[in-house]
């Protein structure tokens, strides 16, 4: 990221909406935003979908009827097109200003990648219709997907002759990486349909339909797939964006999420052990990985979102 905190440093930015730069290629655009002034209550509305990213800093993100959320470094939204966002920036100051991204993709770019992308996955099943027009979504801890959007931006940014084709390439990898991450939001909807391997579609049945039992191991799912470990792993990643464990534990977060919603006054080591979890601290301590909150500030946020509907 050296060649972007060497660009910011040569622009003299007046307002927030005036502290922007742009950048074209023939499929994509990307937009750098600064502000070096805590801000509060700026509107933005999309026209089209935004790829969005936070270089330094921090956002307040508040979407309509949901509770507001941090945006911070490491981070990807997916803000859908015909949505408006109310954004705070709590932390911007002159010696540490806020910096984030928006990365526009043609939408025909998209749709290309999709119609030429290999059909032994997932994603081409499931999305060949991908609609943005939905909530936005809000990827965490996907290194790979942070790492690519700081490739795209210092190679918008360098300009070099090869600048065009390299884009080319990243965006492509970004697409189906964002498709992949995508899919597994969508798999329990249609966890019968949409597989080209039934092996991994009984694999994520046989996950939720043992998801809480403290016993669940990924020797065991394997098995029940008819794979080995190690092919069992490789399979399931290529397939949906994400490691067998990293998904299992994922959805016990969820699940530990809808039983404290449900019964907010439960203790959270009873949560922790109907969610499947053996060890309280574990639980605790992924929870946080997974949502940015405790456990127990989960709870207390949750008596404070109708406060932040507008």
């Amino acid at each position: 990221m050296k060649s972007l905190l060497q660009h910011l440093k040569t622009r003299e930015l007046i307002s927030f909406i005036e502290n922007k730069t742009t950048y074209t290629s023939p499929y994509a655009e990307l937009t750098i935003f600064k502000t070096d002034k805590i801000t509060k209550n700026i509107f933005l509305d999309f026209d089209a979908p935004i790829i969005a990213s936070i270089i330094t800093g921090k956002a307040i993100m508040y979407f309509e009827k949901t509770m507001p959320f941090s945006f911070i470094h490491g981070e990807t939204l997916i803000i859908p097109e015909e949505n408006s966002v109310r954004i705070d920036f709590p932390e911007a100051s002159e010696l540490n200003p806020t910096v984030c991204l928006g990365l526009v993709i043609d939408p025909n770019k998209i749709n290309d990648v999709i119609s030429n992308f290999n059909e032994t996955t997932v994603i081409k099943r499931e999305n060949n219709n991908w609609d943005f027009k939905k909530k936005a979504a809000h990827l965490k801890n996907n290194i790979e997907i942070d790492i690519l959007v700081k490739k795209i931006t210092d190679t918008f940014i360098k300009d070099t002759k090869s600048k065009d084709a390299l884009l080319n390439l990243m965006i492509q990898e970004l697409i189906i990486r964002l498709l992949q991450s995508k899919a597994r939001k969508l798999i329990l909807r249609k966890v019968n349909d949409n597989f080209s391997d039934a092996r991994i579609s009984y694999a994520v049945k046989y996950i939720q339909d043992n998801l809480t039992k403290s016993n669940l191991t990924l020797d065991k799912v394997a098995e029940k797939a008819c794979m080995s470990k190690s092919h069992f792993f490789k399979k399931f990643k290529s397939t949906l964006g994400i490691t067998p464990v990293d998904y299992i534990n994922s959805e016990k977060i969820k699940f530990a999420k809808k039983l404290i919603k449900k019964s907010p006054n439960q203790n959270i080591s009873d949560i922790a052990y109907k969610a499947g979890f053996n060890n309280v601290t574990y639980f605790n301590r992924l929870f946080k990985k997974n949502e940015l909150l405790t456990p127990q500030q989960f709870k207390i946020s949750l008596s404070k979102i109708t406060a932040y509907n507008y």
